[in-house]
């Protein structure tokens, strides 16, 4: 080894060791206890052990009860047709709208085994539309990938609510959802279409008139509330590049949590963090994005907006 390269060596290792000195002291003047850090570790990850096993059986109970939905409707149908001694009458009508969806993938930087992954997210646009015909109370969803289990979910809670708010029975109609999503799309699944399913079957029943240059997202329930959904931003740039004029909101969605990267130096280390910042949904999408923003907590408030 030689003589410069040696030196070299030590004042690398003379620069670790002071750095790391550094930061143990920084560590120590902010009281991190490293024992209790490692304590809050394990009972994260048990909890979400947990929540890992709560989901699993969660799903499946979803799964029995959406079942059992379609067997109680179907006989709730051949009830009213005894009753009647005919065949329930059964509502007609179609509805179609472009509803904004998220593409999740996953990207990989390096060569192995020295690589990161990183998961990347793109708003896309899916054709959502909706055929009512006579039929025994049936849900059914045709969609051109793969189709989720909570998407399902979401077309049957979807149809109560619109019997709710417009007080039409549907357990003597079919109520038929078909979904065209790019090819790039690997699958259609996630809650965050039930507001925009809900709407469509009203419009099929009342024979509204849809503006193609409106979009929406937002779950739906039985009783009509809008809920809460993710990737919004993704989602409203998606709308505006399609060319929709309007991007309905759920109110729950009005705070949006963003990431700014703070850098702190710690000798030659550099720590790198992501603060959040808070700021209004609407007033970030509208001036950053560009499209106008409403906000909903309810099928009503939809309505009132697609009627205005």
């Amino acid at each position: 080894m030689g003589k410069k390269t040696f030196i070299v060596m030590f004042v690398l290792l003379v620069a670790s060791i002071v750095s790391n000195a550094y930061l143990v002291v920084k560590l120590n003047q902010q009281q991190v206890n490293p024992t209790e850090l490692r304590e809050h570790v394990n009972r994260l990850e048990a909890a979400n052990a947990w929540l890992v096993k709560e989901l699993y059986q969660t799903n499946l109970s979803l799964q029995q009860a959406r079942e059992q939905l379609q067997v109680y409707r179907s006989e709730l149908a051949a009830l009213k047709a005894q009753i009647n001694r005919t065949t329930a009458i059964g509502e007609e009508g179609s509805a179609q709208l472009e509803a904004p969806a998220v593409m999740r993938r996953i990207q990989y930087h390096g060569n192995y085994p020295f690589y990161s992954r990183e998961i990347v997210e793109k708003g896309t646009m899916i054709k959502v539309s909706v055929d009512i015909k006579p039929g025994h109370g049936r849900v059914l969803v045709v969609t051109k990938p793969l189709m989720g289990v909570v998407f399902q979910d979401a077309a049957n809670t979807a149809v109560i609510a619109a019997e709710n708010y417009t007080g039409i029975d549907l357990s003597g109609s079919d109520v038929i959802f078909s979904v065209e999503a790019p090819s790039k799309v690997p699958e259609v699944d996630g809650p965050s279409a039930g507001a925009l399913m809900t709407t469509l079957i009203i419009a099929a029943l009342k024979n509204i008139s849809l503006p193609p240059d409106i979009t929406m997202t937002g779950t739906i329930s039985s009783n009509g509330h809008v809920g809460e959904i993710g990737g919004v931003i993704e989602k409203a740039k998606a709308a505006k590049e399609s060319g929709k004029r309007i991007f309905i909101l759920p109110r729950e969605n009005s705070h949006l949590i963003r990431y700014e990267e703070v850098r702190e130096q710690l000798g030659l280390i550099t720590i790198i963090r992501e603060n959040p910042v808070v700021e209004d949904a609407k007033e970030y999408i509208e001036k950053n994005i560009g499209i106008r923003v409403e906000y909903v907590d309810s099928i009503d408030d939809i309505m009132k907006i697609i009627n205005a």
